[in-house]
């Protein structure tokens, strides 16, 4: 029979039309095979699907330097525009998908992110104000909350796993701020990673026209389902060629779950191991005919990976049952997990594959993270430092460091960033004093100093730098 994703009038046509023998193959794919399936229509599925599509305006004013020029009544009277001297209004202009009918909206996080105020549009033409309920940089996901109203039109989740190459879909959102659009392309590739957006790289890809101000907004299949929120395009205009990427359905439900629970950070599965690629030289020393999954580098002591026996040197190759490519892809199945439970992981080990059952816990905060906004005359002055952990490196993206003290936050206007300290930089030392708990922080650039010398990891690089005080 046919797949359920072909909407109904599709379906009952295709199968009218290509007879009986086609009606029976279970899975079977149909393409058009004359003009009258040609000029079958995708209405049905948009019409189902519109309503629950929304756009989403967010702003914020940013306070500049005061220009003696706005003073004069004349310069403000033709140049001043509608913002106060000393100020501008920033704008960001993205799409989203309501998840729940109390007025849930799932959106990109780079859509709402520094932004201060957000409002959402209905196809309606209702507007409603919106709180941020949950934001997932990880992901680039964001969950808003509608302050107003009730029973909103709702687009269903599919299953992001179901999906294959040729598929097709449809892209709804808000291209350059013209208003709700719908595009119609294929699922040309699947499992997309190294695509540099976010720490899951796990993209479908499609030439459905994506475009700036699609961001947030909803990729369906034939049945009307949520497959995907759409994220990027990769381009050299600025404007679709093609090759769109949406993040999985699959890993949108893991956000809207935190969000309906009430958390304020998303917790996933932990596994205490560090992984990476299997090169062409890696697998012929394996015996393995590709280079494929994800080589176990290290485990952690007392971690679930180390609890289930998997060693250095092990390859991941499945988690329950979905193949593993590469990192990327061990990475994004694994996060998709419920907390709680466990998970069947295959591995292959001396030429043979075993399935070993981690447990799904998150990431132990061990030491805890005793934040410390650091005050004084230093390079550090304004950031603020926490302990190193398994759930601080997690939560702040830092891999392959497992103590000492970690950058978590560094605001504009503070002395940290104006001397270059980032956000996921490693204190090592300063002033030649080893830091490794944030006390030593407080302690280091508790004085006055003529220069401060730092030594900092910062993206596996080790910097030594000196600054005067």
């Amino acid at each position: 029979m046919i797949r359920p994703r072909l909407f109904s009038s599709l379906m009952t046509a295709l199968v009218l039309l290509a007879g009986p023998a086609a009606a029976q193959a279970p899975g079977l794919r149909l393409t058009p095979a004359d003009k009258p399936q040609i000029q079958l229509s995708f209405a049905p599925v948009v019409k189902r699907v519109t309503p629950a599509v929304v756009n989403v305006y967010a702003s914020r004013t940013v306070r500049q330097a005061n220009n003696p020029l706005f003073d004069d009544p004349i310069f403000r009277r033709f140049f001043g525009g509608g913002d106060q001297p000393g100020s501008r209004t920033a704008q960001s202009l993205g799409s989203g998908v309501v998840v729940d009918a109390s007025g849930l909206v799932v959106t990109n996080n780079h859509v709402i992110e520094g932004m201060t105020e957000v409002k959402v549009a209905l196809t309606d033409r209702r507007e409603f104000d919106a709180e941020v309920v949950l934001r997932d940089p990880r992901t680039d996901l964001a969950v808003l909350k509608l302050k107003s109203g009730s029973n909103f039109p709702v687009l269903e989740l599919g299953d992001s796993d179901g999906l294959e190459v040729g598929d097709l879909v449809l892209a709804v959102g808000n291209p350059f701020g013209v208003g709700q659009t719908v595009t119609q392309g294929i699922v040309s590739a699947l499992a997309r990673t190294q695509v540099g957006i976010t720490d899951y790289g796990f993209f479908i890809q499609t030439d459905a026209a994506i475009n700036p101000g699609n961001s947030g907004g909803a990729l369906v299949d034939m049945g009307g389902r949520l497959v995907g929120i759409n994220s990027a395009i990769y381009s050299r205009s600025g404007g679709s060629i093609g090759i769109g990427f949406a993040i999985p359905v699959n890993m949108v439900k893991v956000v809207v779950a935190a969000a309906k629970g009430g958390v304020k950070q998303v917790r996933r599965p932990w596994a205490g191991a560090t992984v990476q690629q299997v090169s062409r030289e890696i697998a012929d020393t394996l015996g393995l005919d590709r280079p494929t999954g994800a080589l176990v580098a290290d485990v952690m002591d007392k971690s679930p990976a180390a609890e289930a026996g998997i060693k250095r040197g092990d390859v991941i190759t499945a988690v329950d049952g979905l193949t593993v490519d590469d990192p990327e892809s061990f990475g994004y199945r694994l996060a998709t997990r419920p907390i709680g439970g466990t998970s069947s992981l295959t591995i292959l080990r001396d030429g043979k594959s075993r399935t070993v059952q981690v447990k799904l816990v998150t990431a132990p905060e061990i030491p805890p993270r005793e934040a410390l906004k650091v005050t004084g005359r230093s390079p550090y002055t304004g950031a603020t430092v926490m302990n190193m952990s398994p759930a601080v490196a997690e939560e702040f993206s830092v891999e392959g460091i497992r103590e000492g003290v970690v950058v978590t936050e560094v605001p504009e206007d503070s002395i940290a960033a104006n001397v270059g300290i980032q956000k996921g930089d490693i204190i090592l030392a300063i002033n030649d004093q080893k830091i490794l708990r944030t006390g030593d922080v407080q302690k280091a650039t508790a004085g006055r100093a003529n220069f401060w010398k730092l030594t900092i990891n910062r993206g596996g690089q080790v910097i030594n730098t000196v600054i005067g005080g």
